[in-house]
């Protein structure tokens, strides 16, 4: 699939697709889904792939121990539903099933956070990765865009261990070129800076890339750095960053706690101490509405991230002056 063709389908379809296409590489690659395959772009594998995709109905239990004892005979599972499903409600199935037993099971958790929309508060997953942080064995990972979704899921596959996905569902804007070089453990540079870094994953990428346009206008020189693997996090990067930088903002569509800025902050407490602030969800549940406005109502905006950008810099500064 080419860049321009990529910009007008959604990430779902990337799914179908690049799995679909690996599938027919490798039989030991199944599907298992929770009665969720129209919604998750996989809808034509039961025909595509009559013995190797399966719906186990609303049981998305059963759905993840399925996956792991498949696992366990050397095939490689993908289970798929939405986000707030694929964890909270299987936490302790994922737990030991997939976790403890370091089964080699992929899980794709779509709509993550403010992505449910019209789903409401209900269906928001601002705890799913934060969940998934805490169980060892566990790579989380979230695309931020098409092309990348589509080069990581080879290598998704390929990784021998549980892998947890945050999978925005819809078209998503483009980030990188067809040129992007992917690495699953290593996070991206997308933009040189030396007053502050950004760090950003998934739907806040893009605000984040606007958010230092924005800051550059003001006479900021913000980093802007995609940490697309949550976990484990690459500390090289955000520690070469922040030495540059001296202080950081985290950009995240999830809970302020367990999530992105949390992981962020471990590494520079324990290593390299600076002012980090947080932009994601206060603490809070969802309610509902279109992107747009969840992003504007959780304060998500570029424009939320500018300010706290300025912010943190102060901080910084306030910090020097007691030095």
């Amino acid at each position: 699939m080419g860049n321009s063709e990529k910009k007008s389908v959604e990430m779902r379809a990337v799914f179908g697709n690049t799995l679909a296409h690996l599938m027919e590489q490798d039989p030991r690659i199944l599907l298992v889904d929770a009665d969720l395959a129209r919604a998750n772009g996989t809808l034509s594998f039961k025909e595509k792939f009559k013995d190797r995709a399966f719906n186990v109905g609303i049981q998305e239990a059963n759905m993840v121990c399925f996956a792991a004892g498949l696992a366990s005979y050397d095939f490689i599972p993908v289970i798929s539903t939405f986000a707030p499903f694929a964890t909270r409600r299987i936490f302790d199935q994922v737990t030991i099933s997939v976790s403890y037993a370091n089964s080699n099971v992929k899980i794709i958790g779509s709509d993550p956070g403010v992505a449910a929309e019209i789903n409401g508060g209900t269906h928001m997953s601002f705890e799913d990765a934060g969940l998934m942080r805490t169980l060892p064995n566990m790579v989380i990972f979230e695309p931020c865009d098409n092309l990348q979704f589509e080069k990581a899921l080879p290598k998704i596959i390929e990784y021998k261990g549980p892998v947890y996905v945050r999978m925005f569902r819809k078209v998503c804007p483009d980030i990188f070129s067809e040129d992007y070089q992917f690495d699953l453990f290593k996070a991206d540079k997308l933009r040189d800076g030396k007053d502050v870094t950004l760090f950003a994953s998934g739907v806040l990428m893009k605000p984040a890339l606007d958010a230092a346009v924005t800051l550059s206008e003001k006479g900021i020189s913000a980093e802007v750095i995609n940490i697309h693997t949550w976990k484990p996090i690459d500390k090289e990067a955000i520690l070469e960053s922040v030495k540059k930088t001296g202080c950081a903002v985290t950009c995240e569509n999830h809970n302020i706690i367990n999530g992105l800025g949390s992981a962020v902050s471990d590494v520079t407490s324990e290593n390299y101490p600076v002012p980090v602030l947080r932009v994601g969800v206060q603490d809070r549940f969802g309610v509902v509405g279109k992107l747009d406005y969840l992003m504007e109502k959780l304060n998500l905006t570029a424009g939320d991230i500018v300010a706290k950008a300025e912010e943190v810099i102060r901080l910084k500064e306030s910090f020097r002056g007691r030095s």
